[in-house]
């Protein structure tokens, strides 16, 4: 078990790294993890860490309740969140949370992104809808969240930004990487003129 966890503080501090540089994050902003199941043990990035110092000892291993297992640093302000998604929805084996700019402007308008490319069909499963707001850093925001990504593989929470999920971190961070792209292609069709929405 060790080396496997080893394995994936490799994984999430490399596309935690890769999420900065691609700018779906800034500062210290965004979040995310890894579930095993089994164990009851999510792997997440820690509160308030500068992204280009991040190494893998830095990573912060909790148990569902935020018991830290292992780490020298807090757990993420956010790992309520994760950690609600993951009682509730038990296909959701990663998560990555971003505040990626051209999604957050729709999370901040409480603006749904209709099916506008092809690649939302199978990436995100369809439109990407908006959670209720919720409080930083509390169950809810992961509460209210939920029932979408129990459809979705995306969501915009309102007034505060995006969250991605997959069976694995490499689709969690895939599909935070098309929900950006979809929402920036939306805002600049937006702003020349009205934009053809696909039939699902």
């Amino acid at each position: 078990m060790k080396n496997q966890y080893e394995e994936m503080k490799k994984q999430l501090v490399g596309t935690a790294k890769k999420a900065y540089r691609e700018k779906l994050m800034a500062g210290t902003s965004g979040n995310m993890s890894i579930f095993c199941r089994d164990e009851g043990h999510i792997l997440i990035t820690p509160s308030s860490y500068d992204y280009e110092i991040m190494e893998e000892k830095d990573v912060v291993i909790i148990d569902l309740d935020g018991n830290v297992i292992e780490g020298i640093h807090k757990p993420s302000s956010e790992w309520r969140m994760h950690a609600e998604i993951y009682r509730r929805l038990p296909h959701v084996k990663a998560i990555v949370h971003t505040h990626s700019p051209y999604a957050t402007s729709f999370a901040v308008l409480h603006r749904e992104i209709p099916v506008i490319l092809i690649e939302m069909i199978p990436f995100l499963k369809g439109s990407v809808e908006v959670s209720p707001y919720a409080a930083q850093g509390s169950a809810e925001v992961g509460i209210n969240a939920a029932p979408v990504l129990e459809r979705k593989n995306a969501c915009l929470m309102a007034n505060h930004g995006a969250v991605a999920v997959g069976g694995s971190l490499d689709e969690a961070y895939i599909n935070s990487v098309y929900l950006e792209d979809a929402a920036k292609i939306y805002h600049m069709a937006c702003s020349v003129g009205t934009p053809v929405v696909i039939e699902e």
